[in-house]
């Protein structure tokens, strides 16, 4: 089974990874570009070795940052991660598995008492009717277990391929996708890896030129760099492991 270590994102790690991009990023080739926001070859895979290598060592054994103990807690963590931060997920599961801490016990629970309890992670009369409903047919079909192939693991409610990659991957290490969720979704587009805006297209892009044994490490790295250094707005590009790979036209701090 997967390691259930989160980490945690603190002032002082944050120095530490801003310290350790900082050093990478001086050994970093330069990709060239046709023009601002243009880089000449995106795919190359001599670009694409080099941000996998680039990542791997500015985030070295990072892991999903879902608070979880086995594949069921994390079913549900994920689900429930939706519009919403995994720092306030991990506020809510601890009194939501300490009162329903199986699939059974979660599918007999009444609505009122699971929407009280994730309240405050948004959407929650729908999550509690996913997270019930994921419950009854853990419980009902899969004998209390969660499956562990994607096919099986889509019929649960509330689940889609994201939540699919994350728990195969996070928990049974079974890589059979890429999580896309919002920072992978925007580093990818940033370093042009895809053009696609939907998630399952951005999704069959990635797997085309991500070797597979990397699959999961990636995700969970561009996930923890999009929190703390490739963020939404004001991307911190002087501080980034990537920037001298990376040509995107919102750069706010470029070295060539």
């Amino acid at each position: 089974m997967a390691k259930t270590t989160v980490v945690r994102t603190t002032a002082k790690s944050k120095a530490v990874v801003v310290a350790r991009s900082r050093a990478i990023a001086k050994t970093e080739p330069v990709s060239a570009k046709k023009k601002v926001g243009k880089t000449r070859n995106p795919l190359d895979p001599v670009r694409i070795a080099a941000i996998l290598d680039a990542l791997r060592k500015t985030y070295p054994g990072v892991v999903c940052a879902l608070n979880h103990r086995n594949a069921w807690e994390l079913t549900v963590a994920t689900i429930l991660s939706a519009q919403c931060t995994d720092v306030r997920v991990n506020l809510v599961t601890p009194a939501l598995f300490k009162a329903f801490p199986t699939p059974k016990a979660m599918a007999a629970a009444s609505l009122p008492e699971l929407e009280e309890l994730i309240r405050t992670t948004g959407f929650f009369r729908n999550k509690a009717k996913s997270i019930q409903g994921a419950a009854r047919v853990v419980v009902e079909e899969f004998g209390g277990e969660v499956p562990q192939t994607m096919e099986e693991i889509l019929t649960l409610p509330g689940v889609a391929r994201k939540t699919g990659n994350v728990v195969l991957g996070s928990w049974f290490n079974i890589a059979v996708g890429v999580v896309v969720d919002t920072h992978v979704m925007r580093l990818s587009k940033r370093l042009e890896l895809t053009k696609e805006t939907a998630p399952e297209k951005v999704e069959r892009d990635l797997m085309k030129i991500i070797p597979q044994d990397r699959w999961i490490a990636f995700s969970h790295e561009l996930i923890h760099h999009g929190r703390q250094i490739c963020v939404a707005r004001k991307p911190r590009c002087v501080d980034c492991t990537l920037e001298k790979l990376c040509n995107s036209a919102d750069k706010t701090w470029s070295s060539h």
